[in-house]
């Protein structure tokens, strides 16, 4: 199910939703998604949302400008623009703050973006494919994820069940081990 899912995701440009548990494979499913589609051809672009505070992640996806901050000694661009033409996943899109909700969510409606100290909109042309473990209808309910970025970023979504709910894989995987650490 979850292979036929990712050829229906990979023939779409709308925005991708992926859930699961931490280890089932979420960014492989994205990669997936990504090489298979028009896209493939450009940058698959990877970003988690949990490793970064609010301000650095401002920075992270939209870029900055020299002086911007302290310690911002050059420009830089942001992942959105790294992406362009190809795609951006944010991993962990559950822990972005609602600072960064807000913003993002402009981005993901089409307005153009600035870099953080910058003045100049900035377009580009990115599929966005966001994932988490988190349960976003309860951050939703608890006021901790946006409800409007919540339905934007679920246009398409592939839920990603445990390897415990998919024993029939647990022989491809061990053949597939046991020969690679063989060879």
């Amino acid at each position: 199910r979850v292979t036929e899912a990712m050829s229906r995701a990979a023939e779409s440009n709308a925005t991708l939703l992926i859930r699961g548990e931490s280890g089932v494979g979420k960014e492989l499913v994205a990669r997936g998604v990504h090489y298979n589609s028009p896209r493939k051809d450009n940058v698959f672009v990877c970003l988690n949302c949990a490793a970064l505070s609010t301000d650095l992640l401002a920075s992270e996806l939209f870029g900055h400008e020299r002086g911007a901050f302290t310690g911002a000694t050059d420009r830089k661009i942001g992942k959105f623009e790294a992406a362009h033409k190809g795609t951006l996943m944010l991993d962990e899109i559950g822990e972005m703050s609602p600072a960064i909700q807000a913003k993002f969510l402009r981005v993901l409606e089409g307005h153009p973006f600035e870099r953080v100290g910058g003045n100049k909109p900035i377009t580009c042309d990115v599929r966005v494919i966001a994932a988490t473990n988190r349960d976003l209808e309860k951050a939703v309910a608890d006021a901790l994820f946006r409800r409007d970025l919540f339905f934007r970023l679920r246009v398409l979504e592939i839920v990603v069940p445990p390897l415990r709910k998919r024993v029939d894989d647990i022989p491809v995987l061990s053949d597939y081990f046991l020969e690679r650490f063989n060879n």
